[in-house]
């Protein structure tokens, strides 16, 4: 799996971070989204996926490896 965002999409609502803490985070100064991790440990895959799909803005983007299932 991995993991792109796209900061200029962000809305800074928080909801990755709450969602996959180990994987994402936020800029003190406005709340956009930053990341920790390109290619996330397969125990967070589950949560990603969530935030992907959670994020109002549509800021993330997983891609997944085939190989890895």
């Amino acid at each position: 799996m991995q993991v792109h965002v796209d900061q200029d999409r962000c809305c800074g609502s928080g909801m990755c971070v709450l969602t996959a803490g180990a994987v994402f985070d936020q800029r003190d100064a406005d709340g956009i989204v930053v990341l920790l991790a390109e290619h996330p440990a397969k125990q967070d895959w589950d949560d990603v996926r969530e935030a992907e799909s959670s994020c109002p803005s549509q800021a993330i983007t997983v891609e997944e490896d085939q190989a890895a299932g």
